[in-house]
């Protein structure tokens, strides 16, 4: 008895089947494939992220109107456009009765990057007006471009 593994000595080693490997037609069969399936899920990928920035500026939006009622609860005034959001996390200069900071971290950027648009008074007679100008930073636009206002996150 041998040990599996060591060579017989005077027995001839068994003759080694070469492995065969991919040819170029079917890794080119397999990048296909994947191309496809890539075309078909990335479009709805970037969709849903299109989606969660929106949804993540309507979440800020509505944190920031939770700070200003509370800011207006001890000041009496929501801050004016000089003082902007940033009365929410520094002290004014002449409000005694600030009693902040309103935000637990500093004033964010929308998911774009874009500062957030802050008027007091605001449009049709609100107390203020408090947007994202969306993807492009601009006014107006369509879809991922469209300004989101703090007015229109389901109130």
């Amino acid at each position: 008895m041998h040990p599996p593994g060591v060579p017989v000595p005077g027995r001839r080693a068994e003759p080694r089947t070469p492995t065969r490997g991919f040819t170029l037609l079917e890794l080119l069969v397999v990048m296909l494939i994947i191309g496809l399936l890539a075309s078909y899920v990335a479009p709805r990928y970037f969709d849903q992220v299109g989606k969660s920035e929106i949804k993540a500026a309507r979440a800020q939006l509505d944190a920031f109107d939770k700070a200003l009622a509370a800011y207006r609860l001890d000041t009496g005034h929501f801050p004016n456009n000089a003082q902007s959001l940033r009365a929410l996390v520094e002290r004014p200069a002449n409000e005694p009765k600030w009693a902040g900071p309103y935000l637990s971290k500093a004033l964010p950027a929308d998911p774009w990057g874009w500062p957030y648009v802050y008027r007091q008074p605001g449009d049709a007679g609100r107390d203020y007006e408090l947007l994202s100008l969306g993807k492009d930073g601009q006014p107006g636009g369509s879809g991922d471009a469209a300004d989101i206002s703090a007015w229109s996150t389901g109130r």
